[in-house]
């Protein structure tokens, strides 16, 4: 299994939305991302891997965790390029849990150990890796 790190903008979409999606039985289409690196992470994604939801902009925080239900797909919100070709893929995902606490950048970067952590190095990047060392312990940060 791998980890990731997925970010959104809580007044556009939060994880209470995704839990709310899940709980009715549906996943989410993770659309709309338009940077390479963050496409090619998705690609790489499988069935089962779990990821960090993460909110942006508003709070700065790790909030819980979800899973990849369906491998990466052409995304429905991207436009055709010049050859009439999808660039741009997402996943689904559906949540797994909330964090008992949420972890915020701040905190985050005042641990030594988590200095080479993408959403520190890359923070611009909007779906990034995360080792399984760092998992480990951002879920003990999170109260897991």
């Amino acid at each position: 299994m791998a980890y990731w790190l997925m970010k959104s903008e809580p007044d556009v979409f939060s994880f209470d939305d995704l839990v709310a999606k899940t709980e009715k039985g549906e996943a989410e289409e993770w659309h709309g991302v338009r940077n390479y690196a963050a496409r090619n992470n998705m690609r790489a994604m499988a069935i089962g891997d779990e990821a960090f939801f993460y909110h942006s902009n508003i709070g700065k925080e790790i909030v819980g965790i979800m899973k990849i239900v369906v491998p990466a797909h052409p995304d429905s919100t991207a436009e055709l390029n010049a050859k009439g070709e999808v660039v741009w893929e997402c996943v689904d995902v559906q949540s797994v849990r909330p964090f008992p606490r949420p972890v915020s950048l701040a905190e985050i970067k005042a641990v030594p150990e988590l200095a080479d952590l993408e959403l520190v190095k890359l923070s611009r990047l909007s779906v990034s890796k995360v080792s399984e060392a760092e998992w480990q312990r951002l879920c003990a940060m999170g109260g897991l």
